[in-house]
């Protein structure tokens, strides 16, 4: 094993079940950082910090950004949401199973796949499914800031977002049980492709190219007995 793979970051996902963005229950929860920059960034290279938890059906996650020039104009479902202020989570939770890109901008729209060979191709990746609205209404948003952002915001904002994605959403999707058991791979992002100062950070470091696709490098969500 290298030592680039070695150091792969890893996080305990607790047991709890915060309701929505302002939860107490979210204060007792490790929080991890989604700092590692691409060179390619601008200067502005917000602090972001996500906290994870589970309660045995669902993996909740939330988001906090110390943000300027936040910029949201997409809405609805599987929108370029990476071109606004957006947060990302990959998961992985069965290898060999392709991973879901779940991505939502500031204002809580979302994008996701189900992704099982990302190398690039002209309109997407060489095997990947979008899920349906009908699947991604199951996926619970909730985000401090309006639908809709723009003009961009360029004075200092904090923001936060969380997200509930189901177990079952995530095992109809792989074909296999899904649980809170052994170890995930995942990654998490934050990126603003089209703000006037953009930026992509991850909590495992992707390296060159800039790509947020690379299974290969994610880190690992430990899940404890």
């Amino acid at each position: 094993m290298s030592s680039e793979t070695s150091a792969r970051p890893s996080y305990v996902v607790t047991r709890a079940a915060p309701a929505g963005l302002d939860d107490p229950a979210w204060d007792a929860i490790p929080a991890l950082t989604v700092g590692s920059f691409h060179p390619r960034s601008s200067a502005h290279r917000p602090p972001v910090t996500a906290r994870l938890a589970h309660d045995g059906a669902q993996l909740h996650v939330r988001f906090d950004v110390d943000d300027r020039w936040v910029l949201a104009r997409r809405t609805g479902y599987q929108v370029m949401v990476c071109n606004d202020a957006c947060v990302e989570i990959f998961l992985e939770p069965v290898p060999g199973r392709g991973y879901l890109n779940v991505e939502m901008n500031a204002g809580g729209a979302i994008l996701c796949y189900h992704i099982t060979d990302p190398a690039r191709r002209p309109g997407g990746f060489a095997a990947f499914a979008k899920l349906s609205e009908d699947e991604l209404r199951q996926i619970a948003i909730a985000t401090s800031l309006p639908h809709v952002v723009d003009p961009e915001i360029a004075d200092p904002v904090s923001w936060r977002l969380s997200a509930s994605i189901p177990f079952d959403l995530m095992a109809a999707r792989i074909g296999a049980p899904v649980a809170a058991t052994g170890t995930w791979r995942a990654n998490l992002f934050k990126c603003a492709d089209e703000s006037s100062h953009p930026h992509w950070a991850s909590w495992s470091p992707i390296g060159e190219p800039l790509n947020f696709h690379q299974p290969d490098r994610f880190g690992e969500l430990r899940f404890a007995p």
